[in-house]
């Protein structure tokens, strides 16, 4: 499953900025990865691990402004259709090609 992370965080003061920057370097090095400005992608393998990264970032989460989660199964992730751009400058940087089970 992956868990898609949408964020709106107020950036009106440099106190606002810093954190709205400390919450997207707490998204990317739990290993989530950017889509657009304010939405990430991780991959969850089962349910626990999806729920641990919600509970973590729960309390990363900053003070002010909105963050939702949105859990989706592969195949609704995969049926994402690109509408505007140029297509080859949006290829897949997550794909399951290097995914390894341990």
């Amino acid at each position: 499953m992956r868990l898609l992370v949408f964020f709106d965080l107020p950036v009106s003061t440099a106190a606002q900025r810093k954190r709205c920057s400390q919450f997207r370097k707490y998204l990317v090095k739990d290993g989530f990865l950017m889509l657009q400005q304010s939405v990430y992608s991780k991959l969850a393998v089962n349910e626990a691990a999806a729920s641990g990264s919600i509970a973590r970032m729960r309390k990363h989460r900053p003070p002010e402004g909105l963050v939702q989660v949105l859990k989706v199964t592969e195949k609704q992730y995969a049926t994402m259709t690109y509408i505007t751009g140029n297509e080859a400058a949006h290829d897949e940087v997550d794909t399951m090609e290097e995914f390894l089970v341990l």
